[in-house]
């Protein structure tokens, strides 16, 4: 079966967190509060695990301005006693989770594009996925997205991969390849879709046997030439 689409996860893949706590260092003393890294990198660990829990009740914008909101109030507890009552604590958390993508990805995302590929984000995340990738540029750059908000099914379930092969103009699962930094979710969850994984480990990681393996983007155009292309 001819490859036809390209699933790619987002974050650790196409994107990545610039490091918040200095961030939000400048934040918080923009709004007369200091604060050390060190007290915002342990108030963000607590903030962002609360959000991977919940963030998939987030499934549109009411329901995504209650996750901040809540989002901000762990926060507030997991700060310094002087820094709980920072005006619009809020904004502040907000402006200091910054996404950008990896340098190679614009170019990657074109030439997979110019070969005919259909290219559809797949990740675990709230409803504003697509504003990330819009801010990011990368929307121009892609066919779709599909967050597990959005889905009601995150990854490794395999219904998450089929909502993005629909979005794709229904494809079969053998015409497609699932890209991630993750072998639990993406690996695990592409096979049990039935979709050819590829794993991304930027970190250098041992990979799992039998797995492709990429340090970063820039060879997976000559990867995927290995599987049978077709427009």
């Amino acid at each position: 079966m001819r490859l036809q689409v390209v699933l790619l996860d987002a974050l650790g893949t196409l994107l990545e967190l610039e490091p918040p706590a200095p961030h939000l260092c400048a934040e918080l003393a923009a709004r007369g509060t200091v604060i050390s890294e060190a007290e915002a990198a342990a108030a963000l660990r607590a903030e962002i695990a609360y959000y991977r829990a919940h963030h998939d009740k987030a499934v549109d914008g009411a329901a995504l301005a209650k996750l901040r909101d809540r989002c901000t109030a762990v926060l507030a507890g997991a700060l310094p006693e002087h820094a709980r009552d920072t005006p619009d604590l809020r904004g502040a958390l907000l402006a200091s989770l910054r996404f950008r993508p990896y340098p190679e990805v614009p170019e990657v995302l074109g030439a997979l594009r110019a070969a005919g590929l259909r290219l559809v984000v797949v990740s675990n995340w709230d409803v504003s996925l697509h504003e990330a990738l819009a801010r990011t540029g990368l929307t121009p750059l892609l066919d779709g997205a599909i967050s597990s908000a959005e889905a009601g099914a995150a990854k490794p379930a395999p219904a998450i991969f089929a909502r993005a092969l629909a979005l794709a103009g229904d494809i079969a699962p053998g015409a497609a390849v699932h890209v991630g930094d993750d072998a639990a979710l993406d690996v695990a969850g592409a096979c049990a879709a039935g979709i050819a994984p590829v794993l991304v480990l930027r970190d250098g990681a041992v990979s799992p046997d039998g797995i492709p393996t990429l340090r970063d983007l820039r060879a997976l155009p000559e990867l995927l030439t290995t599987y049978p292309q077709g427009r």
